[in-house]
């Protein structure tokens, strides 16, 4: 990632300068709080036997996740704008998957996909507001059954200055306005929220 790098893509790309394709490039606490986000979107939706779009997929750990738990979708395209984490992702080699570099803020498009499911899993934290919920809309109309999402919804997660929170009846107002048929889980981060939003 050269210096022209989008806002948001900065601290990531700082990251990886340093790390390569490590863990600590992603820009999660630990593996723990990483894990307990993917916990949270297992609990929210079945992936087993889905088409599904994981948006800024960074090294493809969700992926390893959901066949580590016996939850292995029936195919996985990630979209990832960095290539340290590209190429960590396709190293990985993993069954049915297919990694591909692209910046799914200023490239809705390649969310279409075909996919079943499509997921946010930290990738929006460092989103203004308005990329925040246009990637939203985005990754809505690309999905045929399920949105599902996590985000900062309190101060509380957010004191580095490159990361974002909204409040959580801003989302789901916004939510609202997409389908009625959407359930929350925010008991697992002190915030943190994740939400899943079914197909109107």
């Amino acid at each position: 990632m050269n210096g022209d790098a989008q806002s948001y893509l900065r601290p990531y790309a700082r990251a990886a300068r340093q790390y390569g394709g490590g863990f600590k490039s992603l820009l999660w606490a630990s593996p723990h709080t990483q894990r307990q986000r993917f916990e949270a979107l297992a609990r929210a939706v079945d992936f087993s036997g889905k088409n599904v779009l994981d948006l800024g997929c960074g090294r493809a750990d969700f992926l390893q996740y959901l066949i580590d738990r016996g939850t292995r979708p029936a195919h996985y395209v990630g979209l990832e704008a960095l290539q340290e984490l590209v190429d960590a992702a396709r190293a990985k080699n993993l069954p049915n998957s297919l990694i591909i570099k692209a910046d799914f803020v200023r490239e809705p498009a390649r969310m279409l996909v075909g996919a079943d499911i499509v997921v946010f899993c930290g990738s929006l934290n460092t989103l203004d507001k308005a990329d925040f919920y246009s990637a939203l809309r985005h990754a809505y109309a690309a999905a045929g059954e399920l949105l599902v999402f996590n985000y900062l919804c309190s101060s509380r997660l957010a004191g580095a200055a490159w990361l974002t929170w909204h409040k959580p009846q801003d989302v789901l107002a916004f939510v609202g306005s997409l389908s009625s048929r959407y359930r929350t889980i925010n008991d697992y981060i002190d915030g943190d929220c994740t939400v899943a939003v079914e197909r109107a």
